[in-house]
């Protein structure tokens, strides 16, 4: 049974380097790879202004929506920190876990089971609240049969890593007396992984994808993809009306499992648009961004498995919570409760890099197309049409935000047209 003695001591100070040196090497790695400027320095300043690209009923419009979903999300969030809170600080997990009968790794799946369920029992008004507010302002296009065995795989799957995940800590806490090498060697492959099979596991599970239509739109996508020189085997287009009204495209994969999808709702918009759209999309693909993505995303999973080991090995953390080791299967809590707030804490690091990403895609689409014009327009039914938040506070921002606002958006293709010597849309 793991305890912080002088024993165990050099064995903390080594993971504690080692987080330290992990640490260090994945914000070099960020740091020094992310496009913190899309366009070159003497692009012209232009200013985002919602109002000079939008009606003051689609501003107040987005506002309303913003103001209806905001209070469910944020009510969501709060109860993911309470949650986690109580089983990071309090012996409440340990005590329910306690209950559990069998073996270890069978108490281990059945309390990963049990916390996972009574959570989303409590967030699921919060989930129907939410859906509301997406019908009445026209973009779900589901009922509520349809929605429920949708969120109903979304948990699934979701509680089915999870339970990988900790059974996978627990097996080594009880085995190593310094698991977080393995863990954090684990941590990566399963992040690449997960992240190479899920356009082939996940994605199906929720649409259903066809290749694009053959036709004139197929053969300009295909050629631009050549012409821009990113190997495209398809363009495959997603059922995504059967749930939403709203306009998408993404990229997933890499390698063998690399996919180029847009929405099925998208391909009612001018072709210029779609073309735009795609090209975006063919600046992740040519900058490697799924697989940059997923390396950085590899690196902060091992740094996690470090600093759980640091966590839980910490004795006031271990005197709260009523666990006396991680090779407990009573410290199932303690580590879902970490797991949940690494997530959180995570989040905003992430979309700030993200932003810059998406700004360099867009920068991609732009010099792809040439087509300043096409571009705005393709921003200004994007967001009328998905309701985005044209001007999101600063909190929500940091914390919610994966890309620049379609204002922002707007105005770096303003700024791209007079560093082209092209005439401002």
């Amino acid at each position: 049974m793991t305890t912080t003695t002088a024993e165990t001591l050099p064995g903390i100070r080594v993971a504690g380097w080692a987080l330290a040196a992990l640490g260090a090497a994945t914000l070099a790695i960020v740091a020094f790879t992310t496009p913190w400027r899309a366009l070159p320095a003497a692009a012209p300043s232009v200013p985002p202004d919602p109002a000079r690209d939008f009606t003051p009923d689609q501003i107040a419009r987005s506002e309303a929506f913003d103001a209806a979903v905001s209070v469910p999300a944020y009510l969501s969030l709060g109860l993911t920190l309470v949650v986690a809170g109580v089983l990071v600080s309090t012996p409440l997990g340990a005590r329910l876990l306690g209950r559990l009968r069998g073996p270890w790794w069978l108490r281990v799946l059945l309390g990963v089971l049990v916390l996972s369920v009574a959570v989303e029992i409590l967030r699921w008004p919060l989930g129907m609240w939410s859906e509301t507010y997406l019908r009445e302002f026209g973009l779900s296009t589901q009922n509520w049969p349809a929605w429920t065995a949708d969120r109903a795989k979304n948990i699934g799957i979701r509680t089915g890593l999870t339970a990988i995940m900790v059974l996978a800590v627990v097996a080594l806490a009880r085995r190593y007396r310094r698991w977080w090498i393995p863990a954090a060697a684990g941590a990566f492959a399963l992040t690449v992984a997960v992240s190479f099979a899920y356009p082939v596991l996940i994605e199906p599970v929720f649409n259903d994808f066809t290749p694009m239509p053959a036709g004139q739109l197929r053969d300009d996508l295909l050629g631009m993809a050549a012409r821009d020189g990113v190997p495209v085997e398809d363009v495959l287009v997603a059922d995504a009306s059967r749930r939403t009204t709203a306009l998408n495209a993404y990229v997933s994969g890499f390698g063998a499992t690399r996919r180029i999808v847009v929405y099925d709702t998208l391909l009612r918009a001018p072709a210029d648009e779609v073309e735009l759209v795609v090209a975006h999309e063919l600046g992740h693909a040519k900058a490697g961004d799924v697989l940059y993505g997923t390396l950085v995303g590899a690196l902060g999973a091992a740094c996690g498995a470090c600093l759980l080991y640091l966590v839980t090995s910490w004795r006031p953390v271990r005197r709260r919570t009523g666990i006396a080791s991680v090779a407990d299967p009573k410290a199932v809590g303690l580590v879902m409760g970490l797991l949940s707030l690494a997530t959180v804490l995570s989040g905003p690091a992430q979309n700030l890099v993200s932003r810059h990403i998406e700004a360099r895609a867009d920068a991609h689409a732009l010099d792809l197309t040439r087509d300043p014009a096409a571009f705005v327009s393709m921003q200004r039914r994007l967001s009328v049409t998905n309701i985005s938040d044209l001007s999101p506070d600063a909190f929500e921002y940091v914390l919610y935000v994966s890309h620049p606002t379609a204002p922002q958006r707007i105005a770096m293709a303003r700024s791209w047209a007079l560093l082209n010597g092209m005439r401002e849309p």
